[in-house]
């Protein structure tokens, strides 16, 4: 295969390509968002117990020990084919770097800032929301950007559920392995893939410099 099947594939299917990139990082952000309201909630909740947290990320631990196939392959009764399971393996697979990273970020406030403030007469509620959080903030990030790249890979691979994305164009290529069209699909989805997964990292260092406050980032 030469260059020029490649690009000539690319302006063939362009339309269906900006499509299913579409797809791709908006199933893949969608997951991450659920994955990091539910992480962050439960970080909250644990992060002051020793045993809490490690029964968290314990049990978050586990569902990266199951495989991408056999994890859907559990889900697909379930829910079927399509959307849900695909979105539920993301969240699931996601919620790991976010828990362990939302406890460490709250567990490294100092103590004596939030008794500080809490000396002021500030609740435990605006405490949390208006101190621990924003101080947490980089480092439940850092969590976030990880599961996103976790994320774009293995919805290539959720393409066996029939799932969003660019995973198709690459299984579509490798069922037809031999035929002219074979090589270039397969090797547009993952550079596609690759590219995308580069993006959005950007946009979440981006995030980053306007969300956090400069001493933070100093």
């Amino acid at each position: 295969m030469d260059l020029g099947q490649l690009w000539d594939f690319v302006t063939e299917r362009r339309m269906q390509l900006l499509t299913d990139s579409y797809l791709h990082v908006s199933a893949v952000v969608q997951s991450v968002v659920i994955a990091t309201i539910a992480a962050v909630l439960i970080g909250i909740a644990v992060y002051r117990s020793p045993v809490g947290s490690s029964i968290a990320t314990a049990l978050a631990s586990t569902v990266l020990t199951v495989p991408s196939f056999a994890l859907l392959g559990l889900l697909i009764p379930i829910m079927g084919l399509g959307v849900a399971p695909t979105v539920t393996a993301l969240v699931l697979y996601s919620l790991l770097p976010i828990i362990r990273n939302t406890i460490i970020g709250l567990a490294s406030v100092d103590p004596s800032v939030t008794d500080a403030a809490r000396g002021v007469g500030m609740s435990r509620l605006g405490v949390l929301s208006r101190i621990e959080i924003p101080i947490a903030w980089p480092s439940i990030l850092t969590g976030m950007r990880i599961a996103t790249q976790m994320a774009m890979g293995i919805l290539a691979i959720a393409a066996y559920a029939k799932g969003p994305g660019l995973g198709n164009l690459i299984f579509s290529g490798l069922s037809r392995v031999g035929s002219p069209t074979a090589l270039p699909q397969a090797l547009t989805g993952t550079i596609l893939i690759v590219v995308l997964a580069l993006v959005l990292d950007g946009i979440y260092v981006l995030i980053g410099k306007l969300t956090t406050s400069r001493g933070l980032r100093d």
